[in-house]
C-alpha cells in the first residue's frame, strides 16, 4: 500500500469537507476561501469522524501513483485553508529593485523598461524590501505557479548571479573566459 496514500488527512474543525462522487471531486471550505481537488480514477473517498481516508480499488501501478497523489493534494488543500501557503523571492543585482502598486508588480531588472505584473486575484503579493517579494494564498499550485512567472522575467545569470532567484536558494557560479597570457 502507499505511504503516503494510506495515512489519513485531518480535518480540523475551522474546515468543511463535500465528497462529490459524481463529479470525481472533494469540495473543502473555510473562512479564507473555497478549495478543490478531483479524485482520480480507481479512488475511493470516506470522511470517517474528522480524517478523510483513501483507498484504492485495485493493485494497478497506475491507481497506486494516483492513491498517493489524491492523499497529497487534499492534504495540501487543508493546509492552504488553515495556514496558507507562501514563497519568497529575492531580486539580485545592481539596481533590481521591485515596487507595489495597487494590483501591479513594478520590476526595474535592467530592461529598457520596467515589466509590470498584473497581480491575480487568489494571490496576495506583498514587497517586504525593494528586493524581496512575498508571494501567499492558499493554493499551493497556483503560489507556486505565480512565483515561476515572476522568477522568469530574470532568471539568475549562471556567471554573475543576478537575477531573481527564490529565497534560499544555491546557485554556482560559471567561471568567467581565461584571458589570454
Amino acid at each position: 500500500m502507499s505511504r503516503i496514500g494510506k495515512k489519513p488527512v485531518q480535518i480540523p474543525q475551522a474546515v468543511k469537507v463535500t465528497i462529490d462522487e459524481k463529479g470525481g471531486r472533494i469540495l473543502f471550505e473555510s473562512s479564507k476561501g473555497k478549495l478543490q481537488t478531483p479524485i482520480p480514477p480507481g479512488i475511493k473517498v470516506k470522511l470517517e469522524g474528522d480524517n478523510l481516508v483513501f483507498y484504492r480499488e485495485n493493485d494497478l501501478k497506475q491507481t497506486r501513483a494516483y492513491h498517493g497523489l489524491a492523499r497529497a493534494l487534499a492534504n495540501n488543500a487543508v493546509i492552504g485553508l488553515t495556514r496558507g501557503f507562501e514563497k519568497r523571492l529575492e531580486v539580485v543585482g545592481v539596481g533590481y529593485r521591485v515596487d507595489l502598486k495597487g494590483k501591479e508588480l513594478h520590476l526595474a531588472l535592467g530592461y529598457s523598461h520596467p515589466v509590470i505584473y498584473r497581480i491575480p486575484d487568489d494571490v496576495e503579493i506583498t514587497v517586504e524590501k525593494p528586493n524581496k517579494i512575498i508571494i501567499k494564498g492558499i493554493d499551493k499550485q497556483r503560489v507556486g505557479a505565480v512565483a515561476a512567472e515572476i522568477r522568469r522575467f530574470r532568471e539568475p545569470d549562471p556567471y554573475k548571479g543576478k537575477g531573481i532567484r527564490y529565497e534560499g536558494e544555491i546557485l554556482r557560479l560559471k567561471p568567467g573566459k581565461s584571458g589570454v597570457r
